[in-house]
């Protein structure tokens, strides 16, 4: 269920290029949901607007989104976010 961000989202892409648009927002989800990958939520909204995924896919995924990457926050990350812009 975890996998590599990207991969998942390729896949999603893939699934969404053959028509599969449900299986292509499952995939983005998982990019979304478990790893903060903003392409995949990108995707999602950009399939809620073309009415290809629901509201509810697109809260889902934004309510994902932002739960990964606030879990992704740490103070060793922080700190190193500012050493990179010195």
């Amino acid at each position: 269920m975890k996998g590599h961000a990207l991969s998942r989202h390729n896949i999603g892409v893939a699934e969404f290029e053959e028509g599969n648009y449900e299986l292509a927002v499952q995939h983005f989800m998982i990019s979304v949901k478990n790893m903060g990958y903003e392409k995949s939520l990108d995707n999602i909204k950009d399939m809620f607007v073309d009415s290809l995924a629901t509201k509810v896919q697109y809260a889902e995924a934004l309510i994902g989104y932002q739960t990964a990457v606030q879990d992704m926050k740490s103070p060793q990350r922080e700190d190193a976010k500012r050493w990179e812009s010195i």
